[in-house]
């Protein structure tokens, strides 16, 4: 089941809030406790100012205390929301034994009375998978068994003799999607999930994608609304369109530094290490990864990738940064909401 049907939305575009992390910016003294407690205000203010759904973010072990539990996050969202839908993008499904990882989602599925998304991810830190027991070689196979498993465990079948209970509160359970990047992995969302989240592509690499998915469709004798195409992209919305980069630019910084500058080899160590200084050529790349500036700037850009991806794009922005004060990110996130959300549903519907 795709998420806008299971609300009844027939919206053009959709947009969610997210990717909260509850990470810790360099110098940041606030407890993990107000981190916590900051990011189910965030959610709650993102139903209040009517976004579609709120999204989370997993990973282990890094230096900055990135979330590393969804699952209990997502119930806590739950429990604080009543109408918005509720994602995980992503759970890094080969860390999960996948039969608890279908009980917990169950749970939450039944705490949220339906408005859960199970959001699964393969992983790409070697340590990560590998304290879990999980590898950079088996990690399709286990993302796979942990689709296989929840759906089973969902249903009216057994897994290994055993009924699972509860069941969610949908016939069949929560959609699950699968974020992908590369080809086979955006044709395996294809064959086995509901949606398919793509990681900030620009229109051209997007438009790519979605023909490799929509060609992997047909091929599995799927119709092409089978599987809902959604992504994820850094968003900050301001009056002015050089005030709000000069805003924004450090925290979508840290946030793009901290990936690029994970090492394979071995996690960070403790406290976490600011970003080495800006310069000229990646602060001009940065800020054209960024949809950031006013809010006719900011439709524009969606618009265009609405138009890559065909109908019904899920738009997730990322309007949640780590360090940056709340009332600043409360702020872009009511500018998107009350007039970037209308414009882009103008022009594309």
């Amino acid at each position: 089941m795709q998420l806008r049907r299971a609300r009844g939305d027939d919206s053009p575009v959709r947009f969610g809030y997210g990717l909260i992390t509850c990470q810790r910016y360099p110098g940041d003294p606030r407890t993990d406790a107000d981190l916590y407690r900051e990011a189910l205000d965030l959610a709650r203010h993102a139903e209040d100012i009517g976004f579609d759904s709120v999204w989370t973010s997993e990973h282990h072990f890094w230096d900055d205390g990135y979330s590393p539990s969804l699952l209990p996050l997502s119930a806590a969202i739950a429990a604080r929301t009543s109408t918005i839908s509720i994602g995980t993008g992503l759970v890094l499904a080969p860390m999960h034994h996948p039969v608890r990882l279908a009980e917990d989602a169950a749970v939450v599925d039944l705490i949220s009375e339906g408005r859960f998304v199970l959001g699964l991810g393969h992983g790409w830190l070697p340590w990560e998978l590998e304290a879990f027991g999980a590898s950079m070689r088996d990690r399709a196979r286990r993302t796979e068994l942990a689709v296989e498993t929840c759906r089973r465990a969902w249903g009216d079948g057994d897994v290994d003799g055993r009924e699972v209970t509860p069941k969610p509160s949908r016939p069949g359970g929560p959609p699950i999607w699968l974020g992908a990047i590369r080809e086979p992995a955006v044709r395996r969302a294809a064959r086995i999930a509901d949606g398919w989240m793509a990681n900030r592509p620009e229109p051209n690499r997007l438009r790519r994608a979605v023909g490799w998915l929509t060609d992997e469709l047909q091929r599995a004798g799927r119709p092409g609304t089978d599987v809902e195409v959604a992504g994820h992209w850094p968003v900050f919305v301001g009056e002015d369109a050089e005030r709000a980069w000069e805003t924004a630019r450090a925290h979508v910084r840290y946030v793009e530094w901290k990936y690029d500058a994970m090492d394979p080899d071995r996690p960070p160590s403790r406290p976490p290490a600011s970003p080495p200084p800006l310069q000229p050529a990646d602060e001009a790349s940065l800020r054209a990864l960024t949809l950031c500036g006013t809010p006719d700037d900011v439709a524009a850009r969606i618009v265009e990738l609405a138009g890559a991806a065909g109908p019904g794009l899920h738009f997730v922005a990322r309007l949640y940064y780590p360090g940056m004060d709340v009332e600043t990110m409360r702020s872009s996130a009511r500018l998107f909401a009350e007039r970037v959300i209308p414009a882009v549903r103008a022009d594309v519907g």
